[in-house]
């Protein structure tokens, strides 16, 4: 705990000792090759230790964390904004692909929003009719179910028939590192990097951006526990985009 560290590290030192330099070395020292987001959360959790002193027994001095260098130095990483991909890029590289295997498998991720490994796992048991139960899902919950549409699950059980894949077999019996080496050969003959939860993010978009309602795309297509985990998957509407839909709405 970094408390711990610290005050066996300053276990000589007074409070009122402490400078803005003292706490960027030792926060140099002890977060080195760590990440930003553990950075900052190891300077957080001091500047809370500071700030506890301070407040409850009415000490008199500035919380040496609370300076505009330290902060610059350990704030939040931002995140890279995601590639939003169009309906008509990803229809190209699906139609583009002729192993029916792949072709599924990108389908069940781009259509259905599944994850990589949800649809690695699946067998025949799983499926009935257009919904895929999706069993030991990564929310914890004994099963889930993904919905897909009518043409997709006709060609699904259609493959599986036609491969004599037993109902307690894997449909897509291939390695996780393979299904993702077909997602990036896919994404090759588009000259894009393309990887696994790109196409289950744009499942949420192309949805969210034909007027489904994010409870919708929330909780049926994604999947989510709660909508602010959806919405950074829907990333910014361009100015383009928002014009358009208010041109939609009002004619």
């Amino acid at each position: 705990m970094i408390l711990t560290r610290f005050l066996k590290h300053f276990w000589d030192r007074e409070i009122k000792s402490f400078s803005p330099k003292d706490i960027l070395n030792f926060l140099i020292k002890i977060t080195n090759n760590n990440k930003q987001s553990t950075k900052k959360l190891r300077y957080s959790l001091l500047t809370a230790f500071f700030n506890f002193i301070r407040y409850s027994n009415g000490t008199q001095f500035q919380n040496p964390c609370d300076t505009p260098i330290l902060r610059k130095i350990f704030k939040e990483p931002k995140n890279p904004p995601w590639a939003i991909l169009d309906k008509e890029i990803v229809d190209e590289m699906i139609f583009r692909t002729v192993n029916k295997r792949n072709r599924l498998l990108l389908e069940l991720m781009a259509r259905g929003g599944m994850r990589i490994g949800e649809v690695l796992k699946i067998t025949p048991n799983d499926i009935n009719d257009r919904k895929v139960v999706v069993r030991d899902p990564k929310s914890r919950k004994e099963t889930e179910v993904v919905f897909i549409p009518q043409k997709l699950a006709y060609r699904l059980k259609e493959y599986t028939r036609k491969k004599e894949i037993r109902q307690d077999e894997r449909i897509f019996p291939i390695s996780y590192q393979a299904a993702r080496m077909v997602v990036k050969k896919t994404g090759d003959l588009v000259a894009i990097d393309l990887k696994p939860h790109d196409l289950r993010r744009h499942a949420a978009t192309y949805a969210s951006r034909s007027g489904t309602p994010i409870e919708i795309v929330s909780k049926v297509i994604l999947r989510h526990t709660n909508l602010s985990t959806t919405q950074r998957y829907l990333g910014k509407v361009t100015d383009i985009e928002a014009m358009r839909w208010i041109d939609s709405l009002h004619g």
